[in-house]
């Protein structure tokens, strides 16, 4: 028994280690993507400063104050709360505790993610903004963690909820609104629209890895317990 145990910590001690590694290696891979677009992004600035030409035309105070609304659901203010009740959801009400380290995994890896990027790019934020906003522009942190915690409320709901009606309805509107949060921070002016843009890109394709390799973690765990048993 004692062997055994050993062999599960080990193994469990290589899965963390591939986790960690295969997450360090996408984040290499994918800032250095970005870095080559880089110069492209500068010189098609001009892009991101047309289409705050074109939402000037409809900023008034209304709109102003439902762009504000919709940009608190992206901010930690939001996220931090509600991570930690859906962690102590999933992990004491419904003992799926699979899903609460999901939750955590992916909102804390995203956002050192989102600080990583934002320090490794240094861009700076748009002049003029509508709304206060400290730190640093690209990528949008916004967009990023927007795009993981609703994303992954989407793979939750996909895995749990069988009416499809009300879980294609909950997905689409979970879509909508991941949209209306992004569009709200250009409309402020506190991000260019290529920022929020890369922000998504960065957020689906990190939340995508974190479950694959996951759910690795997880069957590998479910198997090596098996085994001890």
């Amino acid at each position: 028994m004692a062997k055994k145990k050993m062999q599960f910590w080990t193994g469990t001690a290589l899965v963390s280690a591939e986790v960690v590694t295969n997450l360090v290696l996408f984040a290499g891979v994918f800032s250095g993507l970005i870095f080559l677009i880089r110069p492209y992004m500068r010189k098609h600035k001009k892009t991101d400063l047309r289409v705050f030409e074109l939402i000037k035309k409809h900023t008034s105070e209304r709109n102003t104050k439902l762009m504000s609304f919709f940009t608190f659901f992206g901010t930690h203010k939001f996220f931090i709360p509600v991570n930690l009740f859906l962690i102590l959801y999933f992990l004491l009400i419904r003992k799926r505790s699979w899903f609460s380290i999901r939750v955590a995994s992916v909102a804390i890896s995203s956002l050192a993610l989102m600080f990583f990027l934002k320090y490794l790019f240094h861009r700076n934020r748009p002049l003029y903004p509508l709304k206060t906003a400290k730190g640093l522009s690209f990528p949008s942190g916004h967009a990023i963690m927007s795009v993981t915690f609703y994303g992954l409320l989407m793979y939750v709901i996909a895995q749990t909820i069988k009416n499809k009606p009300v879980k294609w309805s909950l997905i689409i509107g979970l879509c909508i609104f991941i949209q209306l949060i992004g569009f709200s921070r250009v409309y402020l002016r506190v991000h260019y629209a290529s920022d929020v843009a890369v922000g998504y890109i960065t957020g689906a394709l990190w939340l995508i890895i974190s479950l694959k390799v996951l759910k690795r973690m997880e069957y590998y765990m479910l198997f090596a317990r098996h085994r001890i048993a």
